[in-house]
């Protein structure tokens, strides 16, 4: 099932193409963007291809947006991942010259609506590194609560790291948007 076009007042979020890897090659060649993925920063095109490649596939388990704002050049994606039933896991991504305009928050938030609206989704969660302030204060901001801190959770390009999950309920969602 590819993700289905969502807008906002700001924003077209459309499924991510294999063709979105030009685009893309600077957010995931920043290595200030990429010091708390799960991967480090690619060091060539080919790998971006590779990449978005796999995300852009249909049938692997997600959905994945591309966020695009006044013309079709992706800035960044937003995921949506299988989880237990009615339960999914969310991540993001976003080009550096963008941070702190809104444009993660206006992206993500409307996929959290898809998600409880239209899916049918009773939970959505995120896991982000503890250091990752920006990533944290942007659940935060869309009521995300944090559940819990797994002490050696993953290792990454910068070492083995902890991790925090953040978990929002579909009636703290609608709780919330009356």
């Amino acid at each position: 099932m590819s993700a289905p076009t969502l807008t906002t007042a700001r924003l077209v979020l459309r499924q991510l193409r294999e063709d979105d890897a030009a685009a893309l090659f600077p957010v995931l060649s920043d290595p200030e963007v990429m010091v708390w993925w799960s991967s480090g920063p690619h060091t060539s095109l080919a790998e971006t291809i590779d990449y978005v490649k796999g995300n852009a596939s249909e049938g692997q388990g997600y959905l994945c947006w591309a966020i695009t704002a006044g013309d079709d050049a992706a800035l960044g994606w937003v995921i949506l991942i299988d989880g237990k039933p009615q339960v999914k896991e969310i991540g993001y991504i976003l080009h550096r010259g963008h941070w702190g305009t809104g444009i993660a928050r206006e992206a993500v938030a409307r996929v959290i609506e898809h998600g409880f609206a239209d899916l049918g989704l009773r939970r959505i969660f995120a896991d982000t590194d503890p250091e990752n302030s920006g990533s944290i204060g942007l659940l935060e901001r869309l009521g995300f609560q944090r559940e819990g801190h797994l002490r050696s959770e993953w290792e990454t390009h910068i070492g083995v790291r902890d991790s925090l999950i953040f978990g929002l309920l579909r009636d703290e969602w609608m709780e919330k948007a009356t």
